[in-house]
């Protein structure tokens, strides 16, 4: 890759501390370490240390690529501002917006949290809500069944509510959550209390939504291992799927089909809590598209989710610039970014050999946990990916469509997906998701305070894995939930 001038001067005006590039190029083992203690294989980043776990690259890296690595970083954390400016390859802001920056949403590359009312101007950054109706003409219902759109907008306030705007431009509202306690009783006497949340959007700014919207909180995810998902081959996806439930064992996972725009094409969607994108590309850019209002190079539209009810942000000034492909973030910035969102690489799980973690893992294979949240993958050999290529990795998920029963459907199909069906998430990193961040939530809309919570909450498929946890004896629990907080 080419690595652009004005990257390279971002990233030396930046403060980015470029000694991290001398870190060591491939973890060392020590001689008892099994592989499932390097969830990435060689990618795996050795150390643990703390807050920032999640935020270092590919160890199996070159030392060229770093660099890249490095200015991928800068972009990621770059904060965006209003067109025009001097700067032009930084401007183009919204005009609505959920944040400023990638970062933003995704604090040191971990998980998000909820809307939290007692911290003013957070707004829905890290936890944004989807909105969608169903398909009200006969080409939209086409283009729906063909695949080439996943949802069909609101008329009025596009494919997701912002509560950020830049001056000049009202935002979309405000989002507020409620939560009603709901009381799980387990084996040995502990009572867990859930809560089931409540969405509202108030002082909405543009009239009332489409009586038929359909509304789906979706948490940021972490960041680590993306790229070793996407290297998983197709072929593998496809072999694990039993739509039909074949074998008889209750699990019938399934792939989500969406549309490859790149590619203009039906392809496998493995990114997102409903797998609605295929590529890590295509997530990237929906996310400066969406998220942040910046036109790309899948999405070249400067206004962002404005809609034609919104004359005011339609005709705002945009950052698109005949200099760099008449884009904001234009392809060298996409590219960078993928390539960083690519190889941040999960780290290594230094409690794997506990007596109560190796106890707590057969636990969870025993009582079916692993039956969707599939542990291993040995990936191919990839010239065109050298840092994922022939690793042996340990996500724990299946990356398939499950029901998941009533009490997380948000009724909001995705492509293929039913409004009951979710992703299975990965596991790895789990069990640092607190400490990157003490904020941080579970689940894809962050109702569950702690890994318990979000277990509780599995029905569906998986409520006969949910019921054996809430029958296992203290003791037995505290070693399934040691396996779980040490990936």
């Amino acid at each position: 890759m080419k690595r652009p001038a004005f990257a390279l001067r971002y990233i030396l005006s930046s403060g980015l501390v470029m000694a991290s590039l001398m870190a060591p190029l491939i973890p060392a083992r020590a001689d008892d370490l099994s592989a499932s203690a390097l969830p990435g294989g060689d990618a795996t980043w050795p150390n643990a240390d703390g807050r920032n776990v999640f935020t270092h690259y590919s160890a199996n890296m070159t030392f060229e690529k770093r660099l890249d690595f490095k200015l991928g970083e800068a972009l990621f954390q770059r904060l965006w501002v209003t067109a025009p400016t001097r700067t032009k390859t930084a401007d183009g802001l919204g005009p609505l917006f959920n944040s400023r920056a990638c970062s933003g949403c995704h604090i040191r590359n971990g998980r998000g949290h909820p809307v939290d009312e007692n911290a003013p101007g957070d707004g829905a950054t890290s936890m944004l809500l989807r909105l969608s109706i169903p398909p009200q003409t006969a080409d939209q219902l086409r283009d729906h069944l063909d695949g080439k759109i996943a949802t069909i907008p609101d008329p009025v306030y596009g494919g997701q509510f912002q509560d950020f705007s830049i001056p000049g431009i009202k935002a979309e509202g405000r989002v507020k959550v409620t939560y009603q306690p709901q009381d799980v009783s387990l084996a040995g006497g502990e009572v867990v209390t859930l809560q089931k949340p409540d969405y509202q959007m108030t002082e909405l700014a543009y009239g009332p939504l489409h009586p038929d919207v359909m509304v789906s909180p979706r948490l940021a995810p972490p960041m680590i291992g993306l790229g070793l998902l996407e290297a998983i081959p197709d072929d593998v996806l496809l072999a694990a799927a039993d739509p039909q439930d074949r074998d008889g064992d209750g699990i019938s996972g399934r792939v989500n089909h969406v549309w490859d725009i790149a590619r203009g094409k039906l392809a496998i969607g493995r990114f997102g809590w409903k797998a609605g994108m295929p590529t890590l590309d295509q997530q990237n850019q929906n996310a400066f598209q969406f998220d942040i209002g910046l036109s790309t190079p899948l999405y070249p539209n400067g206004s962002g989710d404005c809609t034609e009810t919104q004359k005011n942000c339609l005709t705002a000034p945009d950052g698109n610039d005949p200099e760099f492909e008449n884009l904001e973030a234009h392809s060298q910035v996409t590219d960078l970014v993928l390539y960083y969102t690519r190889n941040i690489a999960p780290p290594a799980r230094p409690d794997a050999h506990d007596a109560d973690v190796v106890a707590g893992q057969q636990i969870f294979t025993s009582i079916g946990c692993a039956s969707c949240h599939t542990p291993r993958y040995q990936l191919p050999e990839r010239p065109d990916m050298a840092e994922q290529s022939g690793q042996v990795i340990w996500p724990y998920s299946d990356l398939l469509l499950h029901d998941m029963g009533e009490g997380l459907a948000d009724h909001r199909p995705e492509a293929q997906a039913s409004g009951r069906e979710w992703r299975t998430p990965p596991l790895w990193g789990i069990g640092r998701a607190k400490q990157i961040d003490p904020r941080a939530q579970f689940l894809h809309d962050g109702r569950a305070r702690t890994i318990l919570e979000a277990v509780l909450w599995h029905g569906g498929e998986a409520e006969a894995a949910r019921n054996s946890v809430t029958l296992l004896p203290p003791s037995e629990r505290r070693k399934l939930l040691a396996f779980l907080k040490s990936l």
